[in-house]
Formats: structure tokens, sequence, C-alpha cells
């Protein structure tokens, strides 16, 4: 080789692990309570029901693990982080919507959990509430 075409080789860094997908917690700009109204506050305005969906897939060794779990007994940690990050992810997307509208609150939010997919693989969020603009 000569020195036109000399490579500089570098130490590489190890890969970093992948952590499970989770979201990072923010301030709140918007209340979100699953009571119908926000204690000490008085609704002004309602500006409509707002709702997010969040489809969720795991990973196949997941199941297999889960699957142990279901016949041992015990947590599936996998599955509780999926769904944890699931429920913050519709909580922002609902918390959006509802700014959106011109709302600073969400009041009777419900979330729901659902299996969806040819052979129910996938899991589903959803959050529904009504947006209003408090005093």
């Amino acid at each position: 080789m000569n020195k036109a075409t000399t490579k500089t080789r570098t130490a590489r860094k190890p890969a970093a692990k992948k952590k499970a997908a989770t979201l990072k917690i923010k301030e709140r700009t918007v209340t979100i309570t699953t009571a119908p109204t926000v204690e000490g506050r008085k609704i002004k305005e309602y500006h409509g029901v707002v709702s997010s969906e969040v489809v969720i897939g795991a990973w196949i060794g997941a199941d297999v693990v889960a699957g142990v779990r279901d016949i041992t007994g015990g947590r599936s940690k996998t599955y509780e982080k999926k769904l944890a990050a699931g429920r913050q992810a519709a909580l922002l997307e609902l918390e959006a919507e509802a700014r959106r509208l011109g709302g600073d609150a969400v009041v009777g939010t419900k979330l729901d959990y659902e299996t969806v997919g040819r052979y129910n693989t996938m899991m589903m969020v959803t959050a529904t509430g009504t947006a209003v603009k408090l005093k």
C-alpha cells in the first residue's frame, strides 16, 4: 500500500446495548385526570372528545418467555415495559390532541388495553377523554 491508500485504523467502541423503547417523561402542560373535574378548578370550556391509539409489537422471544412465565408463574418484565411505554405514548398523544384543540386539561380519561393482529401478538393502548379549558 502506498501512503495515499493507507487507512488509519482506530479502535471501535463496543456497540451500546439497546434499551427497551421508553419515552422520557416530560413536564406535562395539560392536566390529565380520570375524574370528571379537576379539583379546585372550574371548567370554562369543553373542546370535545380526544383519543389516541398506540399499537405495540413485542419481540418474538418475549412471547416465548411470557409463555414460560404463564406456566411457571411470575411477571413478564418485557411485556410490562412495553405496556408502560405504550401507555405513556398514548397519554402524550392525548395531551397533544387536547392542546391542539385549545384545552389545558383532559377529564374523564379512560385507558384500555387490547391484543390485536392476526395472532393477537400486538398490544394496543387506547386513551380517551374530554379536552377542556379551565378557569
